[in-house]
């Protein structure tokens, strides 16, 4: 699961994907829905030179530290990326529901669809 946040943690926007694909397959897909933001926080998953392009080319700055086998370290501001747990904390009080933690429903779409209703009481609480 991977998920587009506002600045106070709301989840915005997600993206399943099968359990061995690359974050890449799910930052092309959600990279054309970003809303308007000034910083784009990710963890290393995401770090990749066409996708830190496609951001700047949308007026968002990347914070997203260098994967450990890139060949030259690449800057990012620290104390920013230390934010990024607004998005773990995200995560965790979806799991909160019994259905999304437990991945009780086995067909994507309806696992999808828990989580958007989970989403959406998280949103507005």
């Amino acid at each position: 699961m991977h998920a587009v946040t506002d600045a106070k943690g709301r989840p915005l926007k997600f993206f399943m994907t099968a359990g061995q694909v690359s974050d890449y397959t799910a930052a092309a897909a959600l990279l054309g829905s970003l809303p308007a933001a000034e910083w784009m926080i990710a963890d290393r998953g995401y770090d990749a030179d066409w996708f830190r392009e496609a951001l700047e080319d949308k007026g968002i700055r990347p914070c997203i530290p260098g994967r450990k086998s890139r060949g030259r370290a690449v800057r990012y501001d620290k104390r920013r990326y230390r934010r990024r747990n607004r998005i773990e904390i995200m995560f965790g009080r979806l799991k909160d529901w019994r259905r999304i933690a437990t991945r009780y429903d086995r067909c994507a779409t309806t696992f999808k669809s828990a989580v958007a209703l989970a989403a959406t009481v998280m949103f507005w609480l």
